[in-house]
């Protein structure tokens, strides 16, 4: 606790850091998702070669996808979001195209007789209602990429996992103690927020 209070700034720093790797890779990754997640849910064929895709790199050893990305992007940031994007492909796009299969078929044909074009469907009925499992898929992405992100720092990517490694290089448990707290708490913390707003959803849905 007394290297945590000296050294807080340090911590902060990482939590931004790791914040923003995180955020970046999500934002970056929802907006795919959601292009190929919409196609998805229309045909088949592109659902599989998606899930197919998706599967593959999410199988990929995250240290081996690293080391795989220096010779293409060098070391830093721009290597952790390519690997933070590619593990969350698969999550998002299948809940996004879930969500959207799951509308029941009379509320987009009643949505059509009242005279909705394709896209006013989508945008004003089934992405709505598909919220909750969006939502959903979005709140294990996110997880998923806080928890990895800390592994970036093998490619100086910044970040918690920095403090981490620092503190088992140097055997300096507290180091390590304050960055590993750190990152459960912002998992935590993001992980209860996104609960939250999908069960508000979905209370909202079972009220509509």
């Amino acid at each position: 606790m007394s290297w945590f209070l000296r050294n807080w700034d340090q911590v902060a720093a990482g939590l931004v850091e790791h914040a923003v790797i995180a955020g970046t890779a999500l934002a970056i990754a929802f907006g795919i998702s959601l292009a190929v997640g919409i196609a998805a849910a229309r045909s088949r064929r592109i659902y599989a070669a998606a899930m197919a895709i998706g599967g593959f790199l999410y199988t990929i050893p995250t240290l081996a996808l690293l080391a795989l990305l220096i010779p293409l992007v060098g070391l830093g940031r721009t290597n952790a979001v390519i690997c933070m994007v590619a593990f969350s492909l698969m999550i998002l796009v299948r809940n996004i195209a879930t969500g959207i299969r799951e509308v029941p078929a009379e509320v987009t044909d009643a949505a059509r007789g009242m005279g909705m074009s394709a896209a006013q469907v989508l945008w004003r009925i089934e992405l709505p209602l598909a919220l909750p499992v969006i939502v959903a898929g979005l709140r294990i992405a996110a997880v998923t990429v806080i928890s990895v992100t800390v592994v970036a720092a093998y490619v100086n990517a910044g970040g918690l996992g920095t403090l981490i490694f620092n503190g088992i290089a140097s055997d300096h448990p507290p180091k390590i103690i304050a960055g590993a707290v750190a990152a459960c708490l912002l998992a935590i913390a993001v992980d209860a927020t996104l609960a939250a707003v999908e069960r508000r959803l979905q209370a909202r849905g079972a009220t509509a």
